[in-house]
């Protein structure tokens, strides 16, 4: 008799995860997302990537607004009776009672290397902290938010080249790469799990939009680790005579100028330790983004120009 496993999910990152458990032949009993929204014009519903996985893949999903006092779940998941929970950037609380639902409870991966950066933004607060390395953790989920124990984690290494795409897309892929074992081993008990070291935890907190802006007094290497951080949203910006400027790639130079100088004409811009940032991808307030050199023809931000901090 098959294994029957609830998958809780909704951005792109759980995509390939959800993927690899259905191809190694494991069944999908339901799947939870967050539900479809509707578009800022109110003309289009947008489907949670694992929505549109799970239609094509033709597995039932439910899309319930919330679980906390929702009876009709709570009886359907009981009734299911399934062995395992799987929870990838799912982004609803699990009430505490859902959690003796499934014979072997419910288990999250999460994109951190547990007990650093707990939270909502994990990726992004690694990368902003410019640590040297990264992971994934598959824990047991308990009451407290990611506080449960650890019975796998793989790391990667972190550079400057990399953004929070980047490595959103290598952890999810590292992620379904080794799902399947772990499923295989926690459902035959052959597992073990280690309660993490709740001292040395950190938060990784939701990104506010406001956090994007750059300060040129700061060190280049710090500007870059928020430029990469917080790529693709919100984006790291400036603003330029009134116009928000977001900058999409950069690398550090050692061009040297004053705080916020346009030191040369490929738009570099010197920061507050005597390097600069070469922004190499930008993107003017309600246009198109554009590599550094298109943009520079027409733009009036020249050599010379100064991005004051205000």
């Amino acid at each position: 008799m098959s294994k029957k496993i609830v998958f809780m999910g909704t951005s792109l990152f759980a995509v390939p995860i959800l993927k690899s458990l259905y191809q190694n032949g494991y069944t999908i009993s339901a799947v939870y997302t967050k539900r479809s929204k509707k578009s800022y014009r109110g003309q289009k519903i947008n489907k949670s990537p694992i929505q549109i996985i799970s239609e094509n893949l033709n597995i039932e999903y439910r899309t319930p607004e919330v679980l906390k006092d929702n009876d009709e779940e709570y009886e359907y998941l009981k009734k299911l009776n399934a062995d395992i929970a799987i929870v990838v950037a799912y982004g609803l609380i699990i009430p505490k009672k859902f959690l003796n639902l499934t014979k072997k409870g419910f288990i999250n991966i999460h994109a951190s290397i547990l007990p650093k950066w707990r939270g909502a933004a994990p990726i992004q607060r690694s990368i902003i902290n410019l640590d040297k390395e990264t992971g994934i953790s598959i824990m047991k989920i308990v009451e407290k938010l990611d506080a449960g124990p650890v019975c796998s984690t793989y790391k990667i290494n972190l550079n400057q080249n990399q953004n929070a795409q980047d490595i959103s897309e290598k952890l999810s892929y590292l992620a379904a790469e080794k799902i399947s074992k772990n499923v295989n081993d926690l459902l035959i008990d052959k597992i073990k799990f280690i309660e993490q070291d709740h001292s040395k935890s950190t938060y990784a907190n939701k990104i506010e939009k406001s956090e994007g802006k750059i300060n040129w007094s700061e060190m280049a290497i710090n500007i870059l680790g928020k430029i990469n951080g917080l790529f693709p949203i919100p984006g790291a910006f400036f603003m330029f005579r009134g116009e928000r400027y977001k900058v999409l790639k950069a690398e550090i130079s050692n061009i040297k100028g004053k705080v916020g100088e346009i030191v040369s004409d490929e738009l570099d811009v010197a920061c507050g330790d005597g390097q600069s940032i070469k922004i190499m991808e930008i993107q003017r307030q309600g246009k198109k983004p554009q590599k550094i050199s298109e943009f520079m023809l027409g733009s009036k931000i020249k050599k010379g120009s100064f991005i004051l901090n205000v």
